[in-house]
Order: C-alpha cells, then sequence, then structure tokens
C-alpha cells in the first residue's frame, strides 16, 4: 500500500504556504494535525499504537513525495516517524501515555548534550537532567521531545555501564517543561523550526530515560533496522524530493524563458538538454541505488534479528551518496534558470538552500564515506554507527 494518497489532498495547500512556514520558522501546526490525524507521524509504528505499520520503504517514499511540496515539512515529518519509533524502547507504561493520543506529535535530539545524576522525587526514582541541546527539528509541533545525555555523579564524572560503556541515555521529555530557544536563523529549512532547547536541574523519572537498544521494541523487522540507517533514510528521501522538485520546476521555466540574447527558449538550446539529460540521469541512478539498498537490508531484516555489516555499510554508503548527487542536481538546475532562480518568487533558490543544509547533517556527511571505505578496505573499523 502506498501512503502517498494519505497526503494527496494536503499537497496543493503544503506547496502553496511553504513560504509561510519559513517566514515564521516551523511548519504550521494545522498542516502538522492534518497529518497527524492521518496516523503519517506514526507511519512506521504498531497498529496498536496508532500507527500504519509502513516499511522502510513507504517511509522513504512518504518522505520523498511530501518533500517535492516543501522541504522542511517533509523533514519535520521524518523526524517524527523515526522519533516515534524510538519511543518503543520505553516501558510499556510511558509508549501508552506517549501514544494515547493520534495528535500528539513526538521530536527527539540524539545527541548527548545533557547531564543528568540520579536523585529521588517524592518517592520516585530519576533523574535531574540539565544540558542544551541544538537541532530540536519539530519542536514547535511536538508535545514530547526526547534528549541524550549521560549519566554522571554530583562531581559531573560520566558514570559506566556493566560493559564500561559511558551511561549513554535518551530521556523523555514534555516540551511544555522545557525552554524552547529562539536561535533558528539559517540559510535553509528554516520551516522545520530546529531551534536550540534546554533544561536546567529537570527531573525525569527512571521509567523515561532509556536506550535506543532496550529489550522492549517487539522482535519486528522496523525494529530489528539499524536506526542511524533508518534516520539517514530521511535525510536522503528529502533530497531526492528536492532534487525532483528541482528538476520539475526547471523544465517548466526552460519551456517558458527566452534567455537575454537568444531568440530560442531555454528549453530549445543543445546546452540546457544535455545538461538536463545527465541531471535526471543523476537523479535516477542515485534513487535507484538507494532504494536497492534499503529493500535489500529490509528483506534481511524479515529473517534475521542481526543485521550483517555488509549490509548496514552497502545502506550508509547508498544514503550518503544519494545526498551528494541530488545536492549536484538541485544546484545544476539553479544554475541553468539563470537570474530567474535568485528572486525569492523562485522555489529553485528554497530547493538550493534547503538541500546545502539537508547535506550538512552528520548522518551524510564525509565521516559516512570514512567509515564505508575502510569496511571496504578490510581496515579494522568501529562499526557502532552503522
Amino acid at each position: 500500500m502506498s501512503f502517498i494518497n494519505l497526503v494527496e489532498p494536503l499537497a496543493e495547500e503544503i506547496k502553496t504556504r511553504a513560504g509561510e512556514f519559513e517566514k515564521q520558522g516551523y511548519v504550521s501546526q494545522d498542516i502538522v494535525r492534518k497529518l497527524a490525524e492521518q496516523g503519517l507521524y506514526r507511519l512506521c509504528n504498531e497498529e496498536a499504537y496508532g500507527g500504519l505499520s509502513g516499511t522502510a520503504e513507504d517511509y522513504a517514499q512518504l518522505t520523498e513525495y511530501v518533500a517535492t511540496l516543501d522541504g522542511s515539512t517533509a523533514w519535520v515529518l521524518f523526524i517524527g516517524i523515526t522519533s516515534a519509533l524510538s519511543y518503543m524502547n520505553l516501558p510499556t507504561e510511558e509508549v501508552n501515555v506517549v501514544f494515547k493520543e493520534q495528535t500528539d506529535i513526538t521530536a527527539g535530539v540524539f545527541a548527548p548534550m545533557g547531564r543528568a545524576f540520579p536523585d529521588q522525587k517524592d518517592g520516585v526514582k530519576g533523574y535531574r537532567l540539565s544540558g542544551r541541546w541544538q537541532w530540536g527539528s519539530g519542536i514547535r509541533n511536538s508535545t514530547f521531545i526526547s534528549a541524550g545525555g549521560f549519566v554522571v555523579d554530583l562531581d559531573g564524572r560520566i558514570q559506566k555501564t556493566p560493559q564500561g560503556l559511558p551511561d549513554q541515555r535518551m530521556f523523555l521529555l514534555d516540551v511544555k517543561d522545557v525552554d524552547v530557544l529562539d536561535t533558528w536563523h539559517v540559510s535553509g529549512l528554516k520551516g522545520t523550526g530546529s531551534t536550540d532547547f534546554q533544561t536546567k536541574d529537570l527531573f525525569v523519572s527512571e521509567s523515561r530515560a532509556f536506550t535506543l537498544f532496550s529489550k522492549h521494541t517487539p522482535d519486528t523487522p522496523v525494529h530489528r533496522f539499524p536506526a542511524f540507517g533508518f534516520l539517514a533514510i530521511g535525510i536522503a528521501a528529502v533530497a531526492l524530493g528536492l532534487a525532483k522538485a528541482s528538476l520539475d520546476e526547471l523544465t517548466d521555466i526552460a519551456i517558458a524563458k527566452t534567455p537575454q540574447g537568444s531568440r530560442k527558449p531555454l528549453a530549445m538550446r543543445s546546452s540546457t538538454q544535455i545538461r538536463m539529460a545527465l541531471a535526471t540521469a543523476k537523479y535516477r541512478a542515485a534513487r535507484s541505488l538507494m532504494y536497492e539498498e534499503i529493500r535489500k537490508i529490509w528483506s534481511e531484516a524479515e529473517t534475521s534479528s542481526e543485521l550483517s555489516v555488509e549490509a548496514r555499510r552497502d545502506l550508509r554508503l547508498a544514503l550518503t551518496y544519494t545526498v551528494m548527487q541530488c545536492v549536484e542536481v538541485v544546484t545544476e538546475m539553479y544554475t541553468l534558470a539563470g537570474g530567474s532562480s535568485v528572486y525569492e518568487t523562485s522555489p529553485l533558490q528554497r530547493y538550493f538552500r534547503d538541500i546545502h543544509v539537508a547535506q550538512q547533517h552528520m548522518m551524510v556527511g564525509e565521516m559516512t564515506l570514512e567509515l564505508t571505505g575502510r569496511l571496504f578496505l578490510d581496515v579494522e573499523t568501529d562499526t557502532s554507527q552503522l
């Protein structure tokens, strides 16, 4: 089943209002609510929790389609989908609280920027959490947000797990209990509202402190899927959507525009035709590779509880490569349009800015190429980031 048809009635409105989202710095709540009412923010969660039991490919296709309408709307949607999945690592009683209302949106920041020391409140064990987190995408639309941090003692020393590793947790927070800061003044993806937020000595019960690798999640393919790979799919899908939108926009411009000093419409120039052909091939090749690797690793997840390093490696490489190729496609379309693309009324300038911000995400950065390259060369490698 394709879940794109659940978005199609909103397509024109999302596309038309993209400038509104960008100007105010977040996607308007009425649009987010309409998407949530369709269950799309819980696309990959089980039906028992208001989800649609979607696959990784469903998630990629949905995100890609929404990104053709607006990159920021697609970004906050995939953040909601991925964080909703991560919340399944909570104890059952907390999962029931988070997913009680269909329109309660989730968000999350994995980076361990917080410090939490054990404490009690009214006889309840928990932690006092302090920290400041960047990249709080979708926080202005959310009811709950998770924030990464280390458990420390009163002297600030990071505690160790029984395995001798730093005790890193995710902490489930009510958005109303955190300070949302006004820091999201950026070049692209402005409508994501990915602003900083902070807490100071906020009590978080022990039941709301979890790891991404707990034993609470159901034993299903989506929960066997590598968490970082799943996050990176969202970024690559946004990039694909922006590339497709830029190709379509340039086609419309090229038919109507005759460049200064030329008698031929832009579409009739051989240089335009060649560059358009190469850009389309680049987009299609990257897209094919991405979906091929998603299908391969999903097939493995359906039959195995432990995914091979090779499958995780190939997925991450494909996703990073997809983003890199899409950046080139969007840049080419922006350049081909000439002076038309620099005006605020042109969607191309927004696609250009959005994709260059998306490219900066560490999940699809140069570090991924180094990591996967080491594996191809049989060099000893820490694969925990796969």
